[in-house]
């Protein structure tokens, strides 16, 4: 189009009054062979109707008149009209069905195609009544193109009125058309049975091995569009044997290589549907090696698409890890990827690091540090922390380089690295402890919850190895009652741990906390902890200690890792946007059918880890213990379960009532200042930390029948 062209359709879109669309539409004379008046009263209408001018209904008998012209382009704008306001004046839209009806027998294939298009889209029960005897016709008719149109009329007839459909034969008409000589309308047909399989629960799509075959077979003829409709169908066939799943994988793979990202994407997802039906561990690592280069192509192509494939590749390397072995390299971020990208890439390269290409990964992940972007150096300097508990061998390196991001004395890498090393420490007890100094020089850059909680959980957990730990806490509780409940979660169970360690050292820091906790907080979880922590230190202090400093579950650092189930059902919808959000298909699309494996003679079924329920708390992760989540030492909830259990000691509750008169008799002496401003500080409020209190943990029950340690506090 010429720039003088467009420059002219422009003044088409002036909002216009209908007596004079009227006066243009009906102005043309006799000699104006080519109907140009016509067509430019039309486009005037039309791009009114564009811009919602509501006005433009009432030029509806006028339009139903023009639509006997024979002449596409005016018969496709009437049409366009009709469409779009059929609904609004159906008693005048109905005198459009005996033109559309003759222009099913007009001898181009393009006009019957559009009438029937054009009558199939208009829900009203007129419309829809005659449609379904036109469209009986149309899926015989010996033009391709109106045989593929034909074939969609049915599924959209389906949606205006599916009893009518199914009481119809067009259903049977339209799996007939599967035989059909040309690729296009069979894949068009498919198309049509898939999106009423979509919407039925009556119709079951069933494929053998012969139609799949066919299917296959007619796969290079067809456009972008039929070989995705042909590849989504294949997903309904369900081998019997392992041959069959493994000969139709070969013969569909050559798709990997196509242009398109769809065609690509949907291959993707049969082969790794057929693969739960091979029993040939030689085959589907073969299968394996030929999914790496399409997904390492569509990193080429722009930035949505990428994302795209990214978010599948993390999918597939949950599902089968041979993929994209090797390929770790095309997965390092450029300078101009967008933030979404980049974050996705980081996932999938700390999934592909082990301890053949760490060193070229911690070089990258170096460099990524000390970008400009927050967010995205943050997610660098954790993905380095999580290394180092990933791969053992490394861990050393991991630190160092963590140490050497430290020193650069940047905030919010400061904060990152006190987040992370918590989690090394928990890894590794007794290993790396030597660390803790520098850290401690680092103390004024921490001003966000979860790196406050980590440096005091570090500070009560080596409160023995600190020698100034009591004076550390002492700061950090200066602002206790601003500070937010994570915070404060992690200063009350970081002063119990000095207490139990240090009692001399933290024998003034108990009761303060513990007062402030019980009596000056409306949060029930800080108060009940506190609670939990009063009676069980008054109670026994060997069972304290057990409870406090006993061994904490082993973390490991395993990306957010889906559930069986849930993993099965993605990697049968990859390519959908299903897959972006990680979700299950019924929670992105609503009316969506859940898509399982089916079972059959040839399924291999992986075996299923045992329930969380009944793992190990060896087994626990990173993500379950939370990135930042400060470790619970104790389940008040699983503690006040196990005590109603016991049926109620009655020496236990003595012992519970005794310790509660001495420690408020105790607090009376101290003189616990009570003035607003015995806090000081100002608290900086912040989100992103969740504190893990009820994560299955041991619980010791006090010794029943023990004595009160009266002099504990003294």
């Amino acid at each position: 189009m010429s720039s003088a062209q467009a420059g002219g359709d422009s003044k088409l879109f002036a909002r216009g009054k209908v007596a004079e669309l009227r006066f243009e539409l009906n102005s043309g004379s006799k000699k104006d062979k080519h109907h140009t008046a016509k067509k430019v009263a039309l486009k005037k209408i039309v791009a009114n109707m564009t811009m919602s001018n509501n006005d433009m209904v009432a030029l509806f008998p006028d339009i139903v008149g023009c639509m006997t012209i024979q002449n596409l382009e005016i018969k496709k704008m009437c049409f366009l009209f009709l469409v779009n306001y059929a609904r609004v004046r159906p008693e005048v839209a109905v005198k459009a069905i005996p033109v559309l009806e003759h222009d099913m027998e007009d001898p181009n294939p393009l006009v019957r195609a559009l009438a029937l298009r054009t009558i199939s889209y208009i829900h009203v029960r007129e419309f829809v009544e005659a449609t379904v005897p036109i469209v009986k016709h149309m899926l015989r008719d010996p033009d391709p193109y109106v045989r593929k149109t034909a074939a969609y009329c049915v599924a959209k007839l389906y949606d205006h009125d599916k009893h009518m459909v199914e009481k119809s034969d067009l259903i049977d008409r339209l799996n007939g058309l599967l035989r059909d000589d040309n690729p296009t309308v069979v894949a068009s047909a498919l198309a049509g049975l898939m999106d009423i399989w979509e919407r039925s629960d009556a119709i079951k799509l069933t494929i053998d091995y012969n139609n799949a075959s066919k299917m296959v077979a007619i796969l290079p003829d067809c456009s972008e569009w039929g070989q995705t409709y042909i590849l989504e169908a294949l997903m309904s066939y369900v081998p019997q044997e392992s041959g069959e799943a493994a000969l139709l994988a070969e013969r569909i793979a050559p798709r990997l290589s196509h242009s398109n990202s769809a065609v690509v994407l949907t291959c993707i997802r049969v082969v790794l549907y057929l693969m739960n039906y091979i029993a040939d561990q030689k085959q589907i690592s073969a299968l394996c090696r030929k999914l790496s280069p399409p997904l390492v192509t569509l990193l080429a192509k722009g930035p949505e698409v990428q994302y795209l494939a990214l978010r599948n590749a993390l999918l597939i390397l949950q599902r089968r890890p041979e993929v994209l072995r090797s390929d770790i390299r095309v997965f390092f971020c450029k300078y101009n990827d967008p933030i979404y990208v980049k974050v996705t890439k980081l996932e999938l390269i700390f999934m592909l690091a082990n301890e053949k290409n760490i060193d070229e990964v911690l070089t990258e992940l170096r460099e990524y540090a000390t970008e400009i972007d927050v967010h995205f150096v943050r997610k660098a300097v954790r993905a380095i922390g999580k290394l180092a508990i990933k791969i053992e061998p490394a861990a050393r390196q991991c630190i160092n380089l963590l140490l050497e991001l430290v020193a650069t004395k940047i905030t919010y890498i400061v904060q990152e690295a006190t987040v992370v090393i918590r989690n090394i420490f928990r890894k590794y007890p007794n290993q790396y402890e030597s660390i803790i100094g520098t850290l401690c020089e680092h103390l004024d850059s921490l001003d966000e919850p979860e790196a406050k909680a980590a440096m005091v959980w570090v500070i009560g957990q080596y409160a023995s190895r600190i020698e100034n730990s009591d004076a550390l806490l002492e700061d950090f509780l200066f602002t206790f009652a601003e500070e937010p409940v994570e915070v404060q979660l992690a200063l009350l169970t970081a002063t119990v741990k000095l207490f139990i360690q240090r009692p001399t050292k933290g024998q003034d820091l108990v009761p303060k906390v513990l007062k402030w906790a019980t009596e000056e907080t409306d949060n029930p979880d800080l108060r009940d902890r506190a609670y939990m922590y009063w009676r069980l230190l008054s109670t026994d202090m060997d069972a304290a200690r057990r409870v406090v400093m006993g061994e904490k579950p082993a973390i490991t650092a395993e990306s957010e890792r889906l559930d069986p189930a849930t993993l099965e059902e993605m990697c049968l919808n990859v390519g959908t946007l299903a897959t972006v959000y990680l979700k299950p298909v019924q929670s992105v699309f609503r009316n969506a059918r859940p898509r399982r494996l089916h079972d059959s003679p040839a399924l291999q079924r992986q075996e299923e880890p045992a329930p969380a329920n009944l793992r190990s708390d060896a087994n626990k992760s990173l993500s379950q213990l939370g990135m930042g989540g400060q470790p619970a030492d104790f389940d008040p909830r699983a503690e006040a379960r196990g005590s109603v259990a016991d049926g109620g000691d009655t020496n236990l509750a003595q012992a519970v009532n005794d310790a509660d008169a001495y420690f408020a008799s105790q607090m009376r002496g101290m003189h616990v200042q009570e003035q607003g401003d015995s806090f000081g500080g100002n608290g900086n409020d912040g989100t992103g930390y969740v504190v893990n209190q009820y994560a299955p943990q041991t619980v010791y029950q006090p010794a029943q029948g023990m004595a009160n340690n009266g002099d504990l506090l003294l």
